[in-house]
């Protein structure tokens, strides 16, 4: 049988090893409510600046397939044999 005194030194141990824990996701939790907003504002820029330029994007990518000459092999990776 276990020595009861050493058991609870064992559970008081983890329980404040729990509460340093819950202490530090606090904290966590507290910057990202004040950062949140400064992500939103930024995902926000970044769909508009997405949107403007998407355009271009696809017009160069199309040239660029327009310009690549039929013949053209593709790019042939070398694989390496695995054995069972």
């Amino acid at each position: 049988m276990k020595d009861i005194h050493e058991v609870l030194r064992q559970k008081q141990a983890k329980f404040a090893q729990l509460g340093k824990q819950i202490e530090l996701l606090q904290q966590a939790a507290e910057k990202l409510r004040e950062v949140a907003p400064l992500l939103a504002e930024l995902d926000e820029d970044d769909g508009a600046i997405l949107t403007e330029s998407d355009e271009p994007v696809a017009m160069s990518a199309k040239a660029g397939v327009a310009a690549a000459p039929a013949s053209a092999k593709p790019a042939v990776r070398a694989v390496t044999p695995r054995w069972p």
